[in-house]
């Protein structure tokens, strides 16, 4: 079985699987706050060429505000708090595995602005189609409550996380097959049912500081 077969069988059992719940996530989201279920935002896929990633929408519709979630942000709704921790708002991005957009493994889709920023790296990277989850998304599970506790969040984003994630996915790369993808998921489903204590709370300290993006996208952040 290839990688896309396995793919289309994985995303297409679990659409099955998930739609119920998906289907319950709406209504709570529509009853919390005003707006629409889904949500959609622009990301870089395989050879640079973007698509649109769909989540449970878990922020109100204001428009402004950075397009990444630094921390304890405000904009984030009660449901939205709780489908956030439990990672249900990112099922709809089986359907993105179904369309050929995504995979279940493989580097985590970025915003234009950080592929951009971090070219260099994502080159190599965006060889592949960008997942679900990977190593790198293991490690920081809990990323936006790793941001609340750094007293400048987007410059710990730009200069400990994203580079110490960028290195993860690209050795992951170098070694990734069928059987490492099946334990990456297996240990993606342990990970959800009981997250890892300290899971993402060791980082490694750069060498030097990576220039800040001065402006970034005006939508709806998504880790």
């Amino acid at each position: 079985m290839g990688k896309r077969s396995m793919d289309l069988l994985l995303a297409g059992s679990l659409s099955l699987l998930a739609f119920p719940v998906i289907v319950f996530a709406a209504v709570l989201i529509r009853v919390d706050s005003a707006g629409p279920a889904l949500f959609r935002q622009r990301r870089m896929g395989r050879g640079f060429k973007t698509f649109h990633l769909l989540k449970l929408r878990t922020m109100r519709t204001d428009p402004g505000g950075p397009a990444i979630t630094l921390g304890d942000d405000p904009r984030i709704t009660r449901v939205g708090r709780w489908l956030r921790r439990s990672k249900i708002d990112e099922l709809p991005q089986l359907w993105n595995v179904l369309s050929g957009e995504m995979s279940m493994v493989g580097p985590r889709p970025v915003i234009p602005e950080v592929a951009a920023e971090f070219r260099q790296h994502y080159r190599g990277l965006l060889t592949v189609r960008p997942g679900l989850t990977d190593p790198a998304t293991l490690k920081y599970c809990r990323e936006t409550e790793l941001l609340a506790d750094v007293p400048n969040p987007l410059r710990h984003f730009k200069t400990v996380v994203t580079p110490d994630k960028l290195r993860i996915s690209a050795a992951y790369l170098h070694r990734a097959g069928l059987w490492t993808d099946l334990c990456v998921l297996v240990q993606t489903l342990l990970a959800l049912i009981a997250p890892p204590r300290g899971c993402g709370s060791h980082l490694p300290e750069p060498p030097r500081p990576v220039p800040v993006a001065a402006q970034m996208l005006s939508e709806e952040p998504a880790p």
